[in-house]
């Protein structure tokens, strides 16, 4: 395991840090927040944060509109505070990733000031201009992820400007060669400060089809989907040249990294599997971890799932490495799409596959959506196509820490509501309970670290039926299997001869291998050396 890069063995946590801790009482997280929960974190067992956007921004989009990308937005604190974080978690062993936004900047940042002060500004080219169509609309059809044209009319120069997302979001123009450099000298400030790695924002997005012709028209599209998907993003996402732009990035990751402290690169991708596997690059050149979104919204179906796990691994390009994600800020949490009990079957699975998995902050606690009242809507996505659910505000609320005033998460009014349960299911209490999901967590995360078949090893799907997802870890001649029953009935399974180490229900564990696995039950199983 010393051989390999740290990032292969590792656990991900990702960390909203408008909702992680307040250290001033104001109601939104900050850096010296996070830096009091380092130790929670270390107890929990994972191997590194990664931070979601803390730049300064207006925060029309809650820091995905950066005004500027080598400083610390003052709701969060400063970069005094920041190199004071990154200093305690590399003192207890946490590596740190920050959220790079290469696709967009805010409408306040100089850059785009300047760019739509004239059109002979020598920073017009630096975002993407065009001129009206003949009828004096948008340029074509592309469409915001947020609903609306993604097309902004700038009268004072009688051009549009291009906008994946929110108008207060403009899009750069990564064609422009000086805009490339002055992005990728962020990458190394950063790096040079000290962070170990970064996750990128919408990396499929950055570069759109020269010619902006009109996208395809959906003709399956719903009004439920949102407004993005009338169309398809044939020509506004995922054009070729994105990965001499990603080879670059990398580049500069491995320009800092040295061995044993290797520099990660993770890109925000949705795409289907076999034009997500392009971002690895030809020869290892693109990110190291192009983020595997399919277990988010796979079927919990057990033949569904194992299908999808080995057309995953079998498309991995020699030397690519697999990662997993049950959640994140912009999509709903796992308890919520699958109930308390599948909730905790799913945890064993995602920190059980070969890979590196991520964790959502408040995952570990079997956090649920939450209801947010419609005069407590933050989340501009809600805003603008309110009734849809596609709102990202349930996924971001607080983090309970404990039964007090406002969870513990803030002395102040929380930014957004607390949780439904959180009294009930915080950090303390969860703490104390040897049965809770924190205690499950820490469990699976201490044998991710133990064994390393879990953390690195190979991976072999079993032959099972039902409701029944059984797969074998093998690392060095030792064996684990993992067998999750992914339905609510007892569910009869055939598997080797060995010692039970782990269940995610109550119980004593079994002295052998069982033949039936209990209703909604994962069970992790050592493998006697003779089998």
């Amino acid at each position: 395991m010393t051989a390999r890069p740290w990032w292969q063995s590792s656990v991900l946590y990702q960390i909203y840090p408008w909702s992680f801790q307040d250290s001033d009482g104001d109601g939104i997280g900050d850096l010296r927040g996070i830096a009091t929960r380092l130790d929670y974190l270390v107890d929990l067992g994972v191997h590194a944060i990664w931070l979601s956007p803390i730049f300064p921004s207006p925060m029309a989009d809650f820091g995905y509109d950066v005004a500027e990308y080598c400083d610390i937005d003052r709701r969060f604190g400063t970069l005094a505070d920041f190199d004071a974080l990154l200093a305690s978690a590399h003192a207890r062993g946490l590596k740190l990733l920050l959220d790079f936004v290469p696709n967009h900047s805010s409408d306040q940042h100089p850059w785009f000031v300047e760019s739509r002060s004239s059109r002979d500004s020598p920073k017009r080219d630096w975002y993407i201009w065009r001129d009206p169509a003949a009828d004096g609309g948008p340029p074509n059809n592309w469409i915001s992820d947020f609903g609306g044209p993604a097309w902004t009319y700038d009268a004072r120069t009688e051009q549009y400007y291009s906008h994946a997302f929110l108008k207060e979001q403009p899009d750069l123009n990564w064609r422009n060669p000086e805009l490339r450099a002055a992005m990728l000298d962020v990458l190394r400030f950063w790096f040079a400060r000290g962070v170990d790695g970064f996750r990128i924002d919408v990396l499929w997005h950055i570069v759109k089809h020269a010619d902006f012709p009109d996208n395809p028209i959906n003709p399956g599209w719903d009004p439920a989907m949102g407004e993005m998907h009338r169309v398809f993003q044939l020509h506004s996402t995922d054009q070729p040249e994105v990965h001499d732009i990603a080879a670059d990035m990398r580049a500069i990751a491995d320009a800092f990294g040295r061995e044993g402290d290797d520099r990660v690169l993770i890109g925000e991708i949705y795409l289907p599997v076999e034009r997500l596997m392009r971002y690895y690059g030809l020869a290892g050149e693109g990110v190291h971890l192009p983020f595997n979104f399919q277990l988010i919204d796979a079927a919990w179906d057990a033949r569904s799932l194992a299908r999808m796990i080995a057309e995953y691994e079998a498309a991995l390009p020699p030397g690519g490495w697999p990662n997993w994600v049950l959640g994140n800020h912009d999509r709903p949490r796992s308890a919520t799409k699958r109930g308390p009990a599948q909730a905790r079957v799913a945890a064993m699975l995602l920190l059980t596959l070969r890979g590196t998995p991520t964790l959502y902050y408040g995952d570990e606690l079997g956090m649920t959506d939450g209801v947010i009242p419609p005069d407590r809507v933050r989340d501009p996505r809600e805003l603008r196509e309110p009734g849809l659910g596609l709102g990202r505000d349930p996924v971001r609320t607080p983090m309970p820490w404990d039964d007090s005033p406002h969870a513990g998460f803030t002395r102040g009014e929380p930014w957004l509501p607390l949780g439904g349960d959180w009294r009930e299911r915080n950090v303390a209490a969860e703490a104390d309970d040897p049965h809770s999901m924190l205690a499950l967590h820490r469990a699976l995360l201490s044998l991710r670290r133990a064994i390393p078949a879990l953390a690195v090893g190979a991976i072999r799907l079993l032959e099972a039926e039902g409701d029944v997802l059984a797969y074998e870890r093998e690392q060095d001649g030792e064996r684990i299997v993992v067998a999750l029953n992914l339905g609510h009935d007892a569910a009869p399974v055939a598997l080797p001869a060995g010692q039970p180490i782990l269940s995610t229900l109550r119980g004593p564990l079994p002295s052998s291998a069982p033949s039936v696995l209990r209703p909604d039950e994962g069970l992790i199983l050592k493998v006697d050396a003779s089998a």
